[in-house]
């Protein structure tokens, strides 16, 4: 498993709710390469949750679309914005449980839609949520430009 660098921190208004080690109020997520998937783990805090002790819906999608995005980012080495996104919630994501693991793979990729597979787990291997992220992609040129995606090598440095 490879640690992945997040190329975004330098760049002028990056604040990234989901990645942003800077954001005081945001996730903090950090990300690995496990072959052709990327994998996540975070400890979930009480001012996410939704019902006591419960983590939020909204957040544990946030979660996977993310891990999504890194996927495209990685994986297919552009970038892209989501344009439509399944989530099928298994089972609650309980707050005090210690890390959840998220997990996010390629599954179809075309010229402009790229279909991702994306996970989460809790801190004893349960598949509690799943989702189905079909990101619009641009070819890398039109990454840099529109959302100033750094290009795929700037992730291994």
């Amino acid at each position: 498993m490879r640690k992945l660098t997040n190329p975004f921190i330098h760049q002028k208004g990056y604040n990234c709710f989901a990645c942003s080690p800077h954001n005081p109020v945001g996730l903090h997520l950090d990300f690995f390469q496990d072959g052709d998937t990327i994998v996540a783990s975070w400890n979930p805090q009480d001012n996410f949750q939704g019902y006591p002790n419960v983590l939020h819906g909204g957040i544990q999608a946030t979660l996977l679309d993310e891990v999504a995005s890194w996927a495209v980012n990685v994986i297919v080495g552009t970038g892209g914005v989501t344009s439509r996104m399944e989530v099928q919630y298994k089972k609650p994501v309980f707050i005090d449980r210690g890390s959840i693991r998220l997990v996010a793979e390629i599954t179809e990729h075309k010229k402009k839609i790229t279909e991702v597979r994306a996970r989460l787990y809790s801190s004893d291997g349960v598949l509690c949520t799943e989702s189905i992220v079909y990101c619009y992609t641009y070819p890398p040129e039109v990454a840099r430009e529109k959302i100033n995606y750094p290009g795929k090598d700037a992730f291994f440095k």
